[in-house]
């Protein structure tokens, strides 16, 4: 209890609460901007922090972080552009929402399931920290293969009329990823001998192009024969009725908990989460045929899920000192920076730390909820702007994006033929849906089966020997079959089409 009050005391000096305000301000316009992700912003603010004392520097970070995770789901709703990798889900239904004049109601549900999301991950990393984090370390390669396979055989469920479609959108993204070096023997893999290759896609570039570009493309090639219009006309700034949320109570539990697990293994992360919770929504929803269209449900799971990893990662990170994903690996050195050194010695020397970390998470999402509530009204206005003109601002922001990432040219010129690709896969009508969920997913999954054969020397007796990872692979065929089965049901000819 002491050490409680003394960690509140920590958490609620003026310092402190500035930090924590100011952070998660910040945090939540990189989310928005898409090619300017948390990341970037974290590790832009720690040097910042370094005459600062430790409460408010890890308060800085950790609002930054919040509100990052927040935020990306503003453009994704607004624009059909994902401001974080972690967003993308969002865009599936939150995008189709906005042209259909509910804007204002997706950006109120995905901010109130983040906090949902965000408040439940806490609360159990309170209350189930090192039991959690006893089970998370148990992940080695092999269950981290198995769990990313489980999460890509999502993609049968994503191919909306045709598997097969969602099939061949899964490889080309799995594909991509291959593009580079090889990250384990550094050869070059599908480069063509053009030595800017060599860097690989970056998620984000692909992602900005693959959403962003074809709506600009369509756009274009429409105007002039409809007549110029607002993306919406419904900019009221009203939000999901006390209704709709409860209905949808027991989804936004779930798909926390799913964001909380996933959010604890390290090497996972939030676009995996927020795959999971979309798919798990989508397919035990007595109208599934809705998702896609601008299903309310589709914006609440993945924004759960997805703000769920926040605490998630922080049971590993200070628990065990292990960082979950780049964002958390910059949290973590500030930490240490500041004479914080996570781990299981942190909780014997430094417990009023802890708890401080604790309110100040708690905080930032009731900051974040606050700045999104009140910025919906303005957020909502972009709907009223006619199409042809957004377009233009779309494809500047997407330029200015995929440049910032990398600082690189080339990455432009990716971002443009990407763009393309997404276009053509478009008019074929293959959904993009499986090709980013093979970008998200293709790299963890790769290194994570190389990693387990090379620690047995070739061997897939790690794969065998893991009970875990049996149960993932067991779950996996249950959902290439119960899908299958479900395809074939409807439609015979669209299954096997």
């Amino acid at each position: 209890m002491d050490a409680m009050l003394s960690g509140l005391q920590m958490a609620l000096t003026w310092h402190a609460l500035l930090a924590v305000a100011v952070g998660s301000v910040v945090g939540v316009i990189f989310g928005a901007i898409p090619g300017l992700t948390f990341s970037m912003a974290l590790a832009l603010l720690l040097p910042f922090t370094f005459g600062m004392a430790a409460t408010p520097a890890i308060a800085l970070l950790m609002g930054v972080y919040i509100g990052g995770m927040t935020g990306g789901s503003v453009s994704a709703i607004l624009l059909g552009i994902p401001g974080t990798p972690s967003a993308a889900a969002t865009v599936f239904d939150g995008y189709p929402m906005a042209l259909k004049g509910e804007a204002s109601v997706a950006l109120g549900g995905a901010v109130i399931a983040s906090v949902f999301g965000g408040i439940f991950s806490l609360l159990v990393m309170m209350l189930l920290l090192e039991k959690v984090a006893g089970m998370a370390i148990k992940f080695g390669p092999a269950e981290i293969f198995a769990l990313v396979l489980f999460g890509l055989s999502t993609i049968c469920g994503l191919g909306e009329r045709s598997m097969a479609r969602g099939l061949v959108g899964g490889v080309l993204g799995l594909m991509l990823v291959i593009i580079g070096l090889d990250p384990i023997d550094g050869v070059a893999r599908l480069t063509f001998g053009i030595v800017d290759l060599q860097q690989g896609v970056n998620l984000l570039v692909g992602m900005i192009g693959l959403f962003a570009v074809p709506q600009v493309i369509s756009t274009f090639l429409d105007y002039g024969r409809l007549e110029a219009k607002s993306v919406g006309t419904d900019v009221r700034a009203s939000l999901p009725s006390w209704r709709q949320l409860k209905s949808r109570f027991g989804l936004m539990l779930r798909c926390s908990a799913i964001g909380t697990a996933i959010g604890a293994i390290p090497g996972t992360g939030g676009p995996i989460a927020a795959f999971l919770a979309y798919d798990h929504a989508r397919r035990f929803d007595p109208k599934p045929e809705g998702y896609g269209k601008g299903e309310l449900s589709g914006v609440l799971a993945p924004e759960s899920a997805n703000n769920a990893v926040t605490g998630g990662t922080m049971i590993p990170l200070l628990s065990l000192g292990i960082p979950g994903d780049p964002a958390t690996a910059v949290i973590l050195g500030g930490m240490i920076l500041h004479g914080l050194a996570p781990g299981p010695a942190l909780f014997q020397t430094d417990l009023p730390a802890i708890y401080a970390i604790y309110i100040a998470i708690a905080i930032s999402y009731i900051v974040t909820l606050v700045v999104q509530i009140w910025g919906i009204r303005w957020f909502v206005k972009v709907m009223s702007v006619p199409t042809h003109l957004m377009a233009v601002v779309i494809i500047v922001m997407c330029v200015l994006g995929s440049y910032a990432i990398r600082n690189s040219m080339f990455d432009v010129y990716l971002m443009a033929v990407m763009g393309l690709i997404g276009y053509v896969l478009k008019r074929l009508s293959i959904p993009v849906a499986p090709v980013v969920l093979g970008l998200v997913l293709g790299s963890t999954l790769e290194n994570s089966f190389r990693t387990d054969l090379i620690l047995n020397e070739g061997s897939y007796q790690g794969f065998l020997d893991s009970k875990v990872a049996l149960s993932f692979f067991a779950l996996t065929l249950l959902m290439i079959g119960g899908q299958m089965w479900s395809s074939r049901k409807k439609s015979p000819e669209v299954a096997t089409a």
